[in-house]
């Protein structure tokens, strides 16, 4: 007889018959070592117990007690308390020598090995009888399903006639089994509970077309890494495990993780060794189906997987030791955008309006604004409240934090007063009055007549008329009549942005791209403007006649995207490294 697995492959029952014959018989052979053991032990014990006898029936009764003050407290004791005497100087009696006291130690490391290889195959066992009769209902509902549609594709008139005659049974057709393509919903959960301890949770939903749920995994993450991307990953393999377990040859997989979803689809390539891992893996599995396509969606198309994670950290808080009295009671709070229960502990307070919300949404708030080159404020709606530096060091990464500070420092310069370094290494931004002090101190008062100026970060002279790197023993108007062009850089910028299409902010002179949607830009600076021909938007109303859009640009382009995928291939790697207890836990 032979069963289905998840692997695509079949286990005869023989094997794991003749394996628990096998761990049977060992068990016999260990039971028989360990009384050998003891058998030998009573043998010694009992020669010991004769060699010291006879040495007493030697000597007198003083010389006895005298010799018997120099042996060691535990022998003395051992021979004196377990073992009789047979001298008839010995005045104290001992019970007799038997194997009562004598016990084999049953719980050694080779019994418990046994116990749970024993235990494995009787649960293997048990989870393939209940997958199969998950396949076998799967099946009969996707039967139902069929003679259902056909039942309503008949014309009332010719049911009223044949209806009766209708056959309640066919024969099972595998072809059309395999032609219904059924949904996965996946979620990886991480979740930073009390004492800064790493829970993580899998959820799985399987649903059949009519998005009837069919199967479902709720499971504790095994790990305690930080990786999110990792995490999802591996709820994916448990998916693509579960949807082959079932014998489904057609899935969509929706994905609402955008990175996974580049690396599922090979758009992306992953850098990090141990996601490179799991990525081959979702591959592999992947060429065992049919059809496999993945879909990325929002998050709330996936609130069952997302449930199921959740209810599996859950369970392992539940499970966690009670804490003593003396230490705090944690005081949940839910945020208002993610709307998931939070220490309050891990909550964020806005430093102007007080608005709060959790550790997580902000980062991501954050994130997103800088990487647009904008100023966060609060997430609340119509809220002004501009962020803290020193507030947001709580749930900011070094990285992050670096660049909201120098977006604050490009926010409070006015367009005017802006200097760039000109060296290309370094771009330094300063203001004119930061320059001019530093030149104070920096550089000597003949040079700062005729221009120069020193840059605070790379210590490199320039010409702050020319706005070029030091023109060493020519005056200004010298170095402009021998290059009346603009530098080759700018010159590079413009036939870019014209080759592009690329706009300019009059405001703040910003370049800007539209890659999508609309002709109303919105620029970093609070600017409106048409992207068609330049004219200001006022009180959100157009002033010139353009149209609102072209229909080319509100097509989604498959290759454009907001992300980068360098954002999510740096410093990924420390975090992993305590993702898996070892190199190659987790992977399978």
């Amino acid at each position: 007889m032979s069963r289905f697995t998840n692997r695509d492959d079949y286990v005869d029952d023989d094997d794991d018959d003749v394996l628990l014959s096998l761990l049977d018989k060992q068990r016999r052979e260990l039971m028989a070592s360990e009384s050998l053991e003891s058998d030998l032990d009573f043998a010694f014990r009992l020669q010991l117990h004769e060699a010291i006898n006879a040495s007493l029936t030697h000597l007198p009764s003083a010389s006895a007690s005298a010799s018997l003050t120099h042996l060691p407290s535990a022998s003395a004791s051992a021979s004196l308390t377990h073992l009789p005497s047979t001298s008839a100087s010995t005045s104290t009696a001992s019970p007799p020598i038997g194997k009562a006291g004598i016990t084999a130690p049953l719980s050694t490391p080779q019994f418990e090995e046994i116990s749970k290889l024993e235990q494995k195959l009787k649960d293997r066992r048990q989870s393939e009888l209940e997958m199969r009769r998950i396949r076998e209902d799967l099946e009969r509902r996707v039967r139902d399903q069929k003679v259902a549609r056909e039942i309503l594709e008949i014309p009332e008139e010719e049911w009223l006639d044949w209806g009766d005659n209708f056959p309640e049974e066919e024969e099972e057709d595998e072809e059309d089994n395999e032609s219904v393509v059924f949904k996965l919903y996946f979620k990886g959960l991480l979740s930073e509970e009390k004492g800064n301890k790493i829970l993580g949770g899998i959820g799985i939903a399987i649903c059949d077309p009519m998005k009837n749920l069919v199967f479902e995994i709720s499971k504790p993450l095994i790990g305690n890494g930080k990786s999110k991307i990792a995490a999802e990953a591996k709820a994916l393999i448990e998916g693509l495990n579960a949807a082959l377990a079932l014998g489904l040859k057609r899935i969509v997989v929706y994905c609402h993780c955008f990175p996974l979803y580049n690396f599922f689809t090979g758009r992306w390539s992953a850098k990090q060794r141990k996601v490179a891992v799991l990525i081959d893996q979702v591959a592999l599995l992947r060429m065992k189906f049919v059809y496999c396509n993945p879909i990325l969606v929002p998050r709330n198309d996936i609130e069952y997987a997302f449930r199921f994670a959740r209810e599996a950290i859950t369970s392992q808080v539940a499970t966690q030791p009670a804490e003593s009295s003396n230490e705090r009671v944690a005081i949940i709070e839910a945020c208002v955008i993610c709307l998931e229960d939070t220490d309050v502990e891990r909550i964020f307070s806005v430093d102007e309006c007080h608005h709060r919300y959790c550790f997580s949404c902000m980062k991501q708030h954050v994130e997103v604004k800088l990487l647009h080159g904008m100023m966060p404020k609060c997430p609340h709606e119509a809220c002004d409240s501009l962020l803290n530096v020193e507030s947001c060091r709580k749930f900011l990464t070094p990285k992050l934090i670096e660049m909201m500070c120098l977006r604050i420092k490009e926010a409070s310069i006015p367009v005017s007063d802006k200097i760039y370094c000109p060296y290309p290494k370094c771009s330094a931004l300063m203001s004119k009055n930061e320059v001019s002090e530093y030149a104070k101190s920096a550089v000597p008062a003949g040079l700062q007549g005729v221009g120069a100026r020193k840059c605070s970060k790379c210590h490199g002279l320039f010409c702050i008329n020319c706005k070029v790197p030091w023109h060493n023993n020519m005056t200004c108007y010298n170095y402009k009549r021998m290059n009346p062009n603009n530098p080759a850089e700018d010159v590079k910028l413009k036939s870019l942005a014209t080759r592009n299409l690329w706009r300019q902010c009059v405001k703040c002179s910003h370049m800007i791209e539209l890659a999508e949607g609309c002709y109303h830009m919105t620029c970093r600076c609070g600017y409106e403007f048409c992207y068609n021909c330049g004219a200001e938007w006022k009180d959100k109303k157009a002033t010139c006649t353009c149209p609102l859009w072209d229909e080319d640009n509100i097509l989604y382009a498959e290759n454009d995207s907001d992300f980068d995928e360098d954002d999510f291939n740096e410093d990924e790697d420390e975090e992993e490294d305590d993702y898996y207890d070892s190199e190659t836990d987790g992977y399978f």
